[in-house]
Order: structure tokens, then C-alpha cells, then sequence
């Protein structure tokens, strides 16, 4: 996503919010980080292993004319995820935005995913957002914000090949609407669930095919609107819930074009 060398954020939606992208660094999660400070949100994101990565974003942030500020995290220790909140809490004064975005996706036959595979995606994928959140509640409480959860298409419909990634994000659905149910009136809480987003850097997150050579291709033929989506799409869901009314709690909006249908 490209952004302007400035910009003035006391003319955005997001102004004077500050908000915390999990797994922020890279792909989705990046493109939901610029769309936020484009909206005038200083930004916090966490990255684990993507170092430089995470700095040139803190830079592309910047460019904005909002803060910005990179924290490295293990999501899963909790320990770490208590200081990272602490630290962007310490940086900004406030928190009024966390999106959960990051996750780990892999394929595996059911019958040969072992315990330590089914323990590491839960682990990205479900607790460390219930961590997260739980750290962040009473920062978000004070402030009267909001919780934006990564779901997925696969946490709405069944992968053969992706049985704890699936299992996973339908956990973590319900884990959205369970805090918004526990956490109102001062937290919103909703869920973006992507479909096939084609990403540059990574493989595509959808069912494995062994016949089409190009899975994007594949996915798009069968997408109502004919195509795949787009990092930018899935941020523009994320501005949804995070400029529309805070009424709006434990919902959950598929970014697919018409493939879960």
C-alpha cells in the first residue's frame, strides 16, 4: 500500500486513537497498520522474528504524521504479551484500538497432525488473542474501545486439510462474541473473517488444491466476483468496526467475495 509523504490526521476519523496491530510487520497485518494510520491512528504493532520488516513500517507509519512504535513479542508467553501491552500503554498514554491479526496457517492430512501441531496453531491463532485482549481490557475499558479479531472463511466452513486451522478460528469467532458479550457496554468487539487474499509474500490461506497449478486462479473461478481479495480489502473491513458505531458488537464480517456462499 503506498501513502502519502504527509498527512494531516486531525482531519481523520482515527485521530488522537491509538491502536495495536498483532503480527503487524507484514502482509494483512501491515496493510490494517497503514490503514489505520491513514485514518490518524498512532500505531503499535508486535512482531516476533520480522525485525526490519517491522521498521520499515514504523517508518511508512510515521510518514503519515502519526507515532508509531514496534514491539517485539512472543504471543505465546504471556509475560511477553503483559509487557508489550504495558509498553505501548507506557508509549501512547492510551489504547483505544487491538486487532488481533496474527496467525499461523498450515495444511496436514487429519489423521497426521500430531498434538504439538494442533497445540502451535492454537496457541497463535486462539489463546494468544484471548492473552492479548485479557491484557489489554482495562486500557480498552477506560478508553470505551474496541477489539477487532482476524477470523477466517476457514472458521465458517470445514477444510479437510486445515482441521486445526479451521477448528482454531471457529474458536476464536466465538471467543469475539463471548467478550463482546462480557466486556460491554465500554468494549465493542466484532471479527473480520478473510476468504482467499492473495498475498505476494506468502501462500495463499485456503484449502490446498493438488490439481491447479495456480491456487489463486483456482479460488478466483470460483468466487462470486470472480477474483481474489486483497490485504487492503481485509483492512478496510478492520476501519469498519473500528470508525463505525460502537454499538455494533460481536458481529462477524466475511471478507470473501461470495466464496463461503
Amino acid at each position: 500500500m503506498s501513502q502519502p509523504a504527509s498527512s494531516d490526521p486531525a482531519n481523520a476519523p482515527l485521530a488522537g486513537k491509538t491502536a495495536l496491530v498483532t503480527g503487524g510487520a507484514r502482509r494483512i497485518g501491515r496493510a490494517i497498520a497503514l490503514a489505520l494510520a491513514a485514518s490518524g491512528a498512532n500505531v503499535a504493532i508486535t512482531y516476533r522474528n520480522s525485525q526490519s520488516e517491522a521498521e520499515d513500517l514504523v517508518a511508512a507509519l510515521s510518514a503519515y504524521g502519526v507515532d508509531a512504535f514496534a514491539v517485539r513479542t512472543e504471543l505465546t508467553d504471556p509475560d511477553s504479551i503483559r509487557h508489550s501491552v504495558a509498553a505501548v500503554v507506557e508509549e501512547f498514554g492510551q489504547l483505544d484500538l487491538l486487532v488481533n491479526n496474527a496467525g499461523r496457517f498450515e495444511s496436514a492430512a487429519l489423521e497426521d497432525i500430531s498434538a504439538e501441531q494442533w497445540d502451535r496453531i492454537f496457541a497463535t491463532n486462539t489463546r494468544a488473542p484471548f492473552l492479548v485482549a485479557q491484557a489489554a481490557c482495562p486500557h480498552l475499558r477506560a478508553s470505551h474501545g474496541r477489539i477487532v479479531n482476524i477470523g477466517s472463511l476457514g472458521g465458517l466452513h470445514p477444510w479437510a486439510s486445515h482441521a486445526h486451522y479451521c477448528a482454531s478460528k471457529t474458536a476464536l469467532h466465538m471467543l469475539s462474541q463471548t467478550m463482546a458479550k462480557a466486556w460491554a457496554p465500554e468494549i465493542s468487539v466484532n471479527c473480520v473473517a478473510p476468504g482467499m487474499i492473495k498475498l505476494t509474500d506468502a501462500a495463499p490461506e485456503a484449502e490446498a488444491q493438488s490439481g491447479p497449478v495456480d491456487p489463486y486462479a483456482h479460488f478466483a473461478a470460483k468466487t462470486p466476483m470472480l477474483r481474489n481479495g486483497t490485504a487492503q480489502e481485509v483492512a478496510a473491513a478492520v476501519l469498519f468496526f473500528a470508525t463505525g458505531p460502537h454499538f455494533i458488537t460481536g458481529q462477524l464480517l466475511a471478507v470473501d467475495g461470495g466464496l463461503g456462499l
